[in-house]
């Protein structure tokens, strides 16, 4: 039966995330590695810069200060009927 165990491939060396798996050294192991498409790790960390980023250029071009808030509050919710309010 394969056992499967969570890892980071790093520098082609594993680190173990939760359960190490017993290997006896003296001895090779066959294994078998499945690459996953996601990064995880590195490209979440960048993500929230990129954010702060492009609200910080959003924010700065004014790009909203045509709209009348309370007028366009009003449109959206005409759209669509109140629950209980028929």
């Amino acid at each position: 039966m394969l056992k499967t165990f969570k890892a980071i491939l790093k520098n082609n060396t594993l680190q173990w995330l939760n359960e190490t798996p017993e290997i006896n050294s003296e001895y090779p192991v066959n294994v078998y590695i499945t690459l996953l498409e996601e990064n995880i790790i590195g490209e979440n960390r960048s993500n929230g810069q990129k954010m702060a980023n492009a609200l910080k250029k959003i924010a700065n071009n004014n790009t909203f200060t045509a709209v009348d808030t309370q007028q366009w509050q009003q449109q959206n919710r005409c759209d669509r009927s109140l629950p209980d309010r028929d």
